[in-house]
């Protein structure tokens, strides 16, 4: 998909489309039911949109043969794992990962949950990870601590919500454990933020097992694992491409496999186990953790959507993002109420220089009071505008942007039973959660301009935070 269309200037000459025209005629082409259904779609990181021409090659494939479960020899069968094969082979030529195996889990989640199962933190173990992580990183915590180990986290900076150098270095060198294992993102979920990806070396030359969260970072940005190695990654290929869901893996450097200690055992993954006995032996590769039947119909889907994005190109796609954030981030904070008072609070980075296609933000009033995010969407959803809103499964980023200390945190989680934002909010006496918007490869300055819009149609206005 070098040019979507071909214009000469001489006989054999080709006219390369502009920045502009190329994704607006890929839109055109690969998501025009945008349009058509009249939809602003500015939820990238909660889920990457699947072209037409994806799914037309997969229904194809799907259409023209006969697929049987893998782990076996049968016609069938030798059909399904080929293609799982070719697109297993496609992940690790696209993350240019010779030295890794390939996992395939449901999603980055699961893929996490393989790390923290398996890791040996039992072994005077330790885990450290940073406050901007995602539930599913923070998560491993539990089972570190079960297992008889340690954890702990390090901050970030207020101002541009990076990572602090002083406090993780702190961090990295402190402690005295056998098994430590950091875990941070490529990039935040929450704040578009790009995290040091020479934070790998550093751990490791300290010691430490790294654990990177790559699931918001590869949707725009080239992860080039022959240069960076981290132990552990996780991504979801959906985040990606679109389709499918589902899907997602654990990539994992082959001198770290064996530090990873299989609990238990299942279908696909042993070589020979005994019901009446207990002996078992694991698969020695990366099937040890695809517990059963993997989703052999929806593999072959990652290598399509991969080659996909491979035509358009990563670069070309981080360029686009970069152009259409700067641009957003440019007009909305220009945005105050006739008083003076900014319409907006936007959190994180003055400059975008290395942000992701992540923006987060909360409404005010004209008295400077801010808006429940709840009431921003329900507006947004009214005008077909997709944000997203809340705490999006990474609680230290809001602990962060609204100055919760621990103490408060402590006092407001042990004293009384709280299960939700609201409850959270009454307790705290403190906002919670905010509205994100974040762009992709299908939008265009048009879907900018419609939420531009939309938040200066609410200049002026006072909305007054009330459950509907």
């Amino acid at each position: 998909m070098k040019s979507l269309s071909k214009s000469k200037k001489g006989e054999h000459e080709i006219q390369e489309l502009s920045h502009d025209e190329f994704f607006n005629q890929l839109r055109q082409k690969e998501y025009d039911r945008l349009d058509k259904e009249k939809h602003v779609y500015l939820d990238y990181t909660g889920g990457n949109l699947y072209s037409k021409s994806q799914l037309e090659q997969h229904f194809k494939m799907l259409s023209e043969h006969t697929f049987g479960n893998p782990h076996s020899t049968n016609p069938t069968s030798k059909i399904s794992t080929a293609l799982v094969e070719e697109a297993r082979e496609s992940v690790l030529k696209f993350f240019n990962a010779s030295d890794y195996y390939c996992i395939f889990t449901q999603n980055a989640s699961m893929a996490l949950q393989i790390v923290g199962e398996s890791y040996p933190f039992e072994k005077n173990g330790h885990f450290l990870h940073c406050v901007d992580n995602h539930n599913s990183v923070i998560g491993i915590r539990e089972y570190c601590t079960r297992n008889g180990g340690s954890h702990e986290f390090f901050p970030i900076n207020f101002d541009d919500l990076s990572i602090s150098d002083e406090a993780l270095l702190e961090k990295l060198t402190k402690s005295k454990g056998d098994n430590k294992l950091l875990a941070y993102p490529a990039q935040s979920n929450v704040s578009g933020v790009k995290h040091d990806l020479n934070y790998i070396k550093i751990a490791q030359e300290l010691g430490w097992d790294v654990l990177l969260d790559a699931a918001a970072f590869v949707p725009t940005s080239v992860l080039d694992l022959s240069n960076y190695k981290p132990d552990y990654v996780t991504a979801s290929f959906y985040k990606i491409f679109g389709f499918p869901t589902g899907i997602g893996c654990l990539l994992v450097k082959k001198s770290s496999f064996e530090k990873l200690q299989k609990k238990w055992f299942a279908g696909g993954t042993v070589r020979l186990s005994s019901a009446q006995t207990p002996f078992f032996f694991l698969i020695d590769n990366h099937e040890r953790f695809e517990n059963g039947t993997i989703n052999y119909l929806g593999i072959p889907a990652v290598k399509t959507g991969l080659e996909y994005i491979q035509d358009i190109g990563m670069n070309r796609i981080n360029d686009r993002v970069d152009s259409l954030m700067k641009y957003l981030h440019k007009n909305l904070k220009s945005l105050k109420h006739s008083n003076g008072t900014n319409q907006l609070n936007i959190y994180g980075p003055d400059k975008r220089e290395n942000c992701g296609g992540t923006i987060i933000m909360n409404f005010h009033n004209p008295d400077g009071s801010k808006i429940w995010f709840e009431k921003i969407e329900e507006i947004a959803n009214s005008k077909k505008i997709s944000v997203r809103t809340g705490c999006f499964c990474n609680p230290g980023i809001d602990e962060i942007n609204y100055h919760l200390t621990i103490d408060e945190l402590s006092d407001c989680y042990t004293s009384v039973n709280k299960d939700n934002v609201k409850d959270l909010r009454d307790s705290l006496e403190k906002m919670r959660g905010a509205i994100r918007v974040s762009v992709g490869l299908a939008t265009n300055q048009k879907d900018l301009d419609t939420f531009i819009s939309f938040v200066k149609e609410l200049k002026d206005k006072t909305i007054v935070n009330t459950e509907s």
